[in-house]
């Protein structure tokens, strides 16, 4: 297997556990904010869909950092951009040739400091970006008395024995 179809293969899985944590999520909630500098959940949810800029940009060799557009009213829009976004970066990551996937490009590596990132170095960090991001919405998800599913292993809601 090669480290490209790896990522797709682990990100495929990380898809489908979002998918479960998001679902679960109760959509009367959307607007909770655990502390003042803390995203809405709505916000947070919306973030998860945001890969597609990364990604996007990896193929190009610029990513653009302007602002999208607001995040959807609903955890249902949410869940179906998220969906088709996912389905397109699949797509796109297949896509990939191996001179872009090692092809150095622009990137934030600190405080107000831009370097040289290899592209398979950035997707990597963007999925493990995107698992942060659900790690702060499952937290989210427990305050709002939603039920956690399993993400990679038993929960108090899911257990396994």
């Amino acid at each position: 297997m090669t480290e490209k179809e790896m990522l797709i293969d682990t990100w495929n899985n990380e898809f489908q556990t979002t998918m479960r944590v998001f679902k679960a999520y109760p959509t009367d909630k959307l607007d909770l904010r655990p502390a003042e500098k803390s995203r809405t959940a709505r916000e947070l949810a919306w973030i998860m869909c945001a890969d597609e800029i990364l990604i996007t940009g990896a193929m190009q060799g610029k990513i653009d950092f302007s602002p999208g557009p607001p995040p959807p009213s609903t955890l249902e829009e949410v869940i179906s951009i998220y969906e088709r976004v996912h389905k397109s970066n699949m797509r796109k990551l297949k896509k990939l040739t191996p001179a872009q996937f090692k092809r150095k490009i622009k990137f934030p590596v600190g405080p107000k400091k831009v370097g040289e990132v290899p592209t398979n170095n950035l997707l990597w960090f963007t999925m493990f970006d995107h698992i942060h991001h659900r790690g702060q919405f499952s937290i989210y998800l427990r305050i709002a008395g939603g039920k956690l599913p399993s993400i990679y292993g038993p929960t108090a809601d899911e257990p396994w024995w």
